[in-house]
């Protein structure tokens, strides 16, 4: 094991691939610049060890670096292209959603696009909604996509390398805040297999689902409820598509009561889909009601004060919980 902050950990990832397999290349907008003066930051000192050839700055055209890695892909290379901020995406959103997403089942599986895009995403440096809209459910709602939100640092490493080396396009959303979070990784070639959720903390009354940094929000509201007798089993996804829906139900089961967490808006939001799961798969077993918490359905904002009430809140989580507990 090492200890790495959640961005060497994504470097670490980059290196051994680049290390491993010549056709493995790195493109976006800065990726091998000097703005990379902390190594905190995924591909810091990338350029200088593999050179231009393999560590492509590109002009500020998300379309065009989404249009490369397309067609990189299908000749043969295994490009990982970044975009900066998540929304972003949706310059890029017709080369990922009408071309690398459904080229696969277009070549009847004979073909293979090998795609990794990389996307920042997450609020609390005030950038405004234009750089702060997290949007996995646009993404997760493309079938060909599969879509990975880790929390740790040995998730960062082990997902980002297993989508690397994936037959198929993946995208893999990085939250810019958790860059300098530390924590052990496993050294070496650790791939974390896709659609497998974790268990981080187990518990018996309740269910909390999440992904990226919302996981440590749950954790802090278990903590809080821990101490009034109340029991949180806390789920971090890790991938959105595929899901692990094995996971959510077994959990369900036990406890009887879910809340959904996640820092994107609330309306049409991925929580949507995994309350649809349990209340069609396993309503019967629902002691209370579903609770989702999720941001408020307006566009972030740029102040802190404002992005502090935006995003949900260790408080929102354990509210949701102990509503669950007074109608079950």
């Amino acid at each position: 094991m090492a200890v790495l902050s959640f961005g060497q950990a994504v470097k670490d990832a980059l290196d051994l691939a680049m290390s491993i397999d010549d056709s493995v290349f790195i493109a976006g907008e800065g990726v091998g610049v000097s703005i990379h003066f902390d190594p905190n930051l995924p591909t810091h000192g990338l350029l200088e060890k593999y050179g231009p050839r393999r560590v492509k700055d590109t002009p500020v055209s998300e379309a065009a670096i989404a249009g490369l890695g397309v067609g990189a892909s299908g000749l043969g290379l295994r490009p990982v292209v970044e975009i900066m901020f998540f929304p972003f995406i949706t310059l890029a959103s017709d080369m990922l959603v009408n071309h690398a997403a459904k080229l696969r089942y277009l070549s009847g599986g004979k073909s293979s696009f090998p795609l990794t895009v990389r996307l920042k995403a997450g609020m609390g440096f005030g950038a405004g909604c234009q750089h702060s809209h997290n949007l996995e459910a646009w993404m997760a709602h493309s079938p060909g996509l599969k879509v990975l939100f880790p929390s740790t640092p040995a998730d960062a490493k082990g997902l980002l390398l297993s989508a690397i080396f994936d037959p198929n396009p993946v995208i893999v959303i990085e939250e810019m805040l958790l860059y300098w979070m530390k924590g052990e990784v496993p050294e070496g070639d650790h791939r974390v297999p896709l659609g497998k959720a974790r268990v981080v903390a187990p518990g018996s009354d309740c269910t909390v689902v999440s992904y990226g940094g919302a996981v440590f929000t749950a954790l802090e509201a278990a903590k809080t409820l821990s101490e009034e007798g109340i029991s949180t089993e806390v789920i971090d996804l890790r991938s959105l598509v595929p899901l692990d829906k094995a996971c959510l139900l077994d959990s369900v089961t036990r406890t009887g009561r879910l809340v959904v967490l996640h820092d994107a808006t609330k309306f049409g939001g991925f929580g949507a889909e995994i309350s649809a799961i349990v209340a069609e798969e396993a309503f019967d077993l629902l002691k209370a009601p579903i609770r989702r918490v999720a941001a408020p359905d307006i566009p972030v904002p740029v102040s802190p004060p404002q992005e502090g009430f935006y995003k949900p809140s260790p408080e929102a989580v354990a509210a949701a919980v102990r509503s669950t507990l007074e109608k079950g």
